[in-house]
């Protein structure tokens, strides 16, 4: 098996920290082709869909790709922008955000990086990129707070499994959760604030998470519980009480039960149970994409509104907000306690390239290594 290397590599080469912010993914383009292909990636992942493979296969690509691409390019077609999709844009500035923080205290010895765990940029060629310029110890985070096998743990095998083909492997890190931590809780309570002081505050605060199926729940995955606990901590905050907000689940696929209450469903009642008007927020999106843009802010509008509510108000997800890139930035620094940050002295960068030039010379003479 041949691993790879580094294209250009010398052994004089500054060494440098990483810091790889991830998310979930998405398409090229709002095409159905594009889609077709991002789709494929994403529902061919077991920890996606744990369902046995062949069963899988004959479903995904006799069925599901037949249909989905065209009507989910649709959807997307109604949120692309001239950069691209939205959560590609907001981990983009995401990530430039975090690297001008850093920045100003390490200077160019921390290297931040992005990737999408299915589509582009991918994981593979940003670790190339990043091994390229030097990283020898690796954080990973990932934006997913809540922790689930379907999310965090897909991020780790896509990692581990580019690991397995390296010759040079970084120290490493991964963040595999943040749902009560507490500059996260404090973001968030802070980014509400503000929009209430802007836009008014409703009668009631609904707290929508992406559904995962039931039986995940069943077999030990502690999504369903720190969605919980993230909503428990920042109503706490916010200071509302047990009837002042909901946490609901949304995006269920297929036809077997999922995490409930399910949002639309609640959405829908909620009218009819005296409340006219609801604040809606996302706590397990870092980044607006097509689930909060198009799923949230359109569609679960519609089932408010048309089942008899007045007054509805989407809250944005933290995006680059400067007190979420702050709590992201706080949150890397904690989990770098104890790696020492290269400095890089240019001496010491010249002498080891010479120590090293010296030992081929001396093991491999004449030979142009």
């Amino acid at each position: 098996m041949q691993f790879k290397g580094s294209a250009n590599f010398s052994h004089g080469q500054p060494e440098r920290l990483g810091v790889l912010v991830t998310n979930l993914g998405t398409p090229d383009a709002p095409t159905p082709s594009a889609l077709r292909r991002y789709l494929a990636e994403f529902l061919s992942d077991p920890r996606v869909v744990e369902v046995p493979r062949p069963l899988w296969w004959l479903i995904l690509h006799g069925v599901i790709l037949r249909i989905r691409p065209r009507r989910s390019a649709k959807a997307y077609a109604g949120v692309w922008e001239p950069e691209g999709s939205p959560l590609l844009i907001h981990t983009a500035r995401q990530a430039e955000g975090i690297r001008e923080a850093l920045k100003k205290k390490y200077g160019t010895n921390v290297v931040v990086g992005f990737a999408m765990r299915y589509g582009n940029p991918s994981i593979p060629k940003v670790l190339d990129e990043m091994q390229e310029q030097g990283v020898r110890k690796l954080l990973v985070l990932p934006l997913y707070p809540q922790y689930s096998a379907s999310t965090s743990a897909s991020t780790f095998d896509a990692i581990s499994n580019d690991f397995r083909q390296r010759r040079w492997l970084p120290d490493l890190r991964f963040v595999s959760h943040y749902p009560d931590y507490p500059p996260y809780i404090e973001a968030m309570a802070r980014h509400i604030e503000a929009h209430w002081a802007n836009h008014g505050r409703n009668e009631k605060l609904v707290l929508s998470y992406h559904g995962v199926p039931l039986k995940y729940l069943l077999k030990g995955d502690p999504y369903h519980c720190e969605c919980h606990k993230t909503s428990r901590l920042l109503a706490q905050r916010l200071g509302l009480s047990e009837e002042d907000y909901l946490t609901t689940f949304q995006s269920r696929f297929g036809r077997e039960e999922w995490l409930k209450p399910y949002t639309d469903e609640t959405l829908k009642s909620l009218p009819e149970k005296g409340v006219k008007s609801i604040d809606v927020f996302c706590p397990g999106f870092s980044s607006d994409c097509l689930e909060t843009v198009e799923e949230i802010d359109e569609e679960n509008r519609d089932y408010f509104m048309e089942a008899g509510g007045q007054r509805f108000s989407y809250i944005p997800a933290l995006n680059a907000t400067p007190g979420h890139i702050e709590a992201l930035v706080q949150l890397i620094e904690d989990n770098l306690q104890g790696w020492t940050v290269p400095r890089n002295d240019p001496d010491q960068l010249a002498e080891r390239q010479q120590l090293a030039d010296h030992r081929k010379e001396a093991t491999f003479p004449g030979r142009d290594m």
